[in-house]
């Protein structure tokens, strides 16, 4: 039985085959959110004494993620997206991967 994705989720699968990628990833993310998660409540509660928590949290988040997208030999998705809009050549697979479905 064949299994059902969302568009989404296979193109994201799809640019993150690097099991190294993969994990970085699910680490990263989590922390990113976490960051902007805390800067909502910091806001929210009018607590800028703690700003270099969601801080710390995002940039490390992120970081993980660039890590894990050098490893993998492709564009960040964001960055993508920013040199499509400028009409700009991108990685979206590694050509290591993209002869794989």
């Amino acid at each position: 039985m064949a299994r059902i994705q969302p568009h989404w989720l296979k193109d994201w699968l799809a640019r993150h085959r690097s099991p190294i990628s993969f994990w970085l990833h699910m680490f990263g993310v989590p922390l990113t959110l976490a960051g902007l998660a805390l800067t909502g409540h910091m806001l929210l509660v009018d607590r800028w004494d703690i700003w270099p928590r969601p801080v710390g949290l995002f940039v490390a988040g992120y970081l993980l993620q660039f890590i894990g997208h050098r490893h993998e030999g492709n564009d960040m998705g964001e960055v993508i997206l920013l040199k499509r809009l400028l009409g700009k050549p991108y990685v979206g697979v590694s050509p290591r991967y993209a002869g794989e479905d």
